[in-house]
């Protein structure tokens, strides 16, 4: 499921490269959010399905696609992504071969950008987000650049996240109201081509800021950290107790 608006160009190489997928997809959603670009025919060129999302936001757009996949597993990323040719096997493989497990998220690499400061940049980027918001939630988030969740997962909550407005991180949402109850892991080797757009335009770093930070306190008191880590930590006791032997009756 790809959200877009008005990036016809990158949302083109993107689906290119679904298509050269080790294992292919049931089908491609592509939620075309109010553009005024050609980015909703591209989407139909490429063999993609096409919903129509008009209110603006990716939290709109986002859950639009949610709603309107079908598959068992939704598969997500955006449209200046370019995915490994294995992205959707190795999803799959994980999740198969975790049936506890609700969502599994990785991390990614810059495709553009100055090639000696990819490297560095990245780290910095995602080692930041993953680091601050593992320490807010008490368990990783989703990267909305690449991850993929149960669909009963995703109508367990789809009544429960914030579907408007532009002031939160659509991802961090839905991994608050994924939450400890439904667990998510990070695999540092499933991969992910992103764009340095996020890092090439500084003056949207301290908005983005903002959304990261009101996409958490906006649950509080209910979702404040401490409590997060004691509902994961009951959690992991609960677990090995299920896993611990019995004795002799």
């Amino acid at each position: 499921m790809i959200p877009v608006r008005d990036d016809a160009g990158h949302l083109r190489a993107c689906l290119r490269a679904l298509t050269g997928q080790t294992v292919a997809p049931d089908e491609v959603v592509v939620v075309d959010n109010a553009s005024r670009d050609d980015s909703a025919d591209v989407a139909r060129e490429a063999g993609a399905r096409v919903v129509h999302e008009p209110v603006l936001g990716i939290p709109a757009a986002a859950s639009a696609g949610y709603d309107a996949a079908r598959s068992e597993v939704i598969a997500r990323l955006d449209a200046d992504c370019v995915p490994p040719a294995d992205w959707i096997e190795r999803l799959g493989d994980v999740l198969a071969a975790r049936p506890d497990v609700a969502a599994v998220t990785g991390a990614a690499r810059f495709l553009d950008g100055p090639r000696a400061l990819r490297g560095v940049a990245v780290v910095a980027y995602l080692g930041a987000y993953f680091a601050s918001v593992t320490l807010a939630l008490g368990h990783p988030p989703l990267f909305g650049s690449n991850f993929a969740l149960r669909r009963d997962v995703w109508l367990a909550v789809r009544a429960e996240v914030h579907r408007e407005g532009t002031h939160l991180h659509d991802d961090i949402d839905l991994s608050v109201h994924l939450g400890p109850e439904h667990r998510i892991v990070l695999d540092p080797h499933l991969g992910m081509g992103i764009s340095m757009r996020p890092l090439t335009r500084p003056s949207t770093l301290p908005l983005r800021m903002s959304r990261g930070m009101a996409s958490l306190t906006v649950h509080w008191p209910r979702e404040l950290p401490w409590l997060r880590w004691w509902r994961t930590g009951a959690r992991v006791l609960d677990e090995r107790g299920a896993r611990r032997p019995s004795g002799p009756a």
